[in-house]
């Protein structure tokens, strides 16, 4: 990998000689240039080339292999078997509601500043020369990266894309950067709802797989009173109470932004990341309606039942990923056993049975952690850790031993057919509780004999009748 980004910088030069030889300038731009100066690794390697018509430019790419035309309209250019995006100076105006249609007017000589002016934030608007490393900077981006501060350029041309709103929510959680108290103010205003939700998705899923701290994209949502259009669920735990004496953090609302980075402190360690991350977001959702006041005792019961629609309704909304629908809604339904079976001292049965209902149960042991430590200075005992990984450890040790399978029972003499389910339910049932294949072949054999005699019983019954 490296290499090639070695590879792709040594043609990116090459490539500035020859846009230069033309009369051209070539320039590293956006958050390329952002990200060289904070230090930070970046693969998207995006490029602006001024003072050529895209025909001329077209001709010099040529001589370094086929080039790629991948918005002709918006004068976006690349070249075969490498990432670079090469684009044209341009104008844009939004036509359309949703990040869906703009406006572009491609002009080679519209000059640095106007080109710089139509992009979102100060810290995304610098350009640097790639041949002489000279860095361009019309609106202060080095200064906001100094302060660690998202500011937007122009409030007028901010506020004519609302994806802007998510995408500096994204930046303020990756970067841990605080918004600009006047950029605030413009998304207060902006519409999200004509967003797609791959659009919402995408900008999501960078906050909960990139930042180390997920729970800023949500804090600035809520500054910029921008949940309730596509996270009303989440905007409604803010208020609900939890009892002090379990949760002194406050509301549910505080306890999942703590679950959420402490998920993501653990995300690398994860099976599936993504459902990981979105568990420890959604997990709480019942206490919306679970959560009750009785003689000064507050409770939520069930609320892991109670959520499932709730968050069925958010996945639906926000999440294009299927497979992460049925991995989130099972995580968040097991989320509160694993740590009532180690409080019980469970047999090993028990949690052989909860594992064996988790789709990832590595997941479902890391997640019983970051529950308990969403709470101020909780520490997960070293007690529960050693019972949960030891017992899971069992569990896998119980399913790697040989298990019976349809093939057994057919070499046993039964014929196949809809009941080799239930039989083969109940041998895994006994799999489960560490009876080994010789004896569960047996007991699954002897249920097997009662089945067809209670069939022939019902037969005759009928007969006579």
């Amino acid at each position: 990998m490296a290499h090639q980004r070695e590879e792709e910088l040594c043609l990116v030069h090459q490539l500035a000689k020859a846009v230069s030889e033309a009369g051209g300038t070539l320039y590293y731009v956006g958050g390329y240039v952002r990200d060289r100066l904070l230090g930070r690794e970046n693969k998207d390697l995006d490029l602006e080339v001024h003072g050529l018509v895209p025909a001329d430019f077209l001709k010099i790419l040529a001589r370094f292999g086929t080039p790629l035309t991948k918005g002709e309209s918006f004068g976006v250019y690349g070249l075969h078997g490498y990432s670079l995006d090469v684009a044209m100076p341009r104008r844009e105006r939004a036509t359309g509601a949703g990040h869906r249609d703009f406006w572009v007017d491609v002009d080679p000589f519209l000059g640095l500043e106007q080109t710089a002016q139509r992009r979102d934030f100060t810290i995304n608007a610098m350009m640097q020369e790639v041949l002489t490393g000279k860095v361009w900077d019309f609106f202060g981006g080095q200064v906001d990266l100094k302060r660690r501060l998202i500011r937007q350029i122009d409030p007028v041309r901010f506020a004519e894309d609302p994806l802007r709103v998510l995408r500096g929510a994204q930046f303020a959680a990756r970067f841990e950067y605080s918004v600009a108290e006047d950029t605030i103010c413009t998304m207060r205003q902006m519409e999200l709802s004509s967003l797609a939700r791959e659009r919402v998705w995408g900008e999501l899923r960078k906050a909960l797989v990139k930042a180390r701290q997920p729970s800023l994209f949500f804090w600035t949502l809520r500054r910029a009173d921008q949940l309730s259009c596509w996270f009303p669920e989440l905007e409604a735990l803010i208020g609900v109470q939890q009892n002090p004496r379990f949760h002194p953090e406050g509301d549910v609302w505080n306890h999942t932004m703590l679950v959420l980075d402490r998920a993501a402190a653990l995300r690398e360690e994860a099976v599936h990341p993504q459902s990981f991350l979105l568990t420890a977001l959604l997990h709480d959702l019942g206490k919306i309606t679970a959560t009750t006041c009785e003689n000064g005792q507050i409770r939520s019961i069930g609320h892991e039942k109670e959520g499932a629609p709730l968050i069925r309704s958010f996945l639906n909304r926000v999440v294009p990923v299927r497979a992460l629908h049925r991995e989130v809604q099972n995580l968040s339904f097991l989320h509160m056993r694993p740590n009532q079976l180690a409080a019980q001292h469970a047999r090993v049965k028990a949690t052989n049975n909860l594992f064996d209902e988790a789709i990832a149960p590595k997941d479902l042991v890391l997640f019983a952690k970051a529950d308990h430590e969403g709470r101020p200075y909780a520490v997960w005992s070293a007690s529960t850790a050693n019972y949960l990984w030891d017992r899971l450890q069992q569990y896998q040790q119980t399913m790697a031993k040989p298990a019976v399978c349809g093939k057994d029972l057919v070499e046993a003499g039964l014929s196949p057919g809809p009941w080799f389910s239930d039989l083969l339910s109940y041998a895994r049932r006994l799999q489960l509780s560490n009876v080994d294949q010789k004896q569960v072949l047996s007991q699954v054999l002897a249920y097997a004999r009662t089945i067809k005699q209670q069939e022939a019983s019902n037969v005759h019954e009928q007969n006579d009748g």
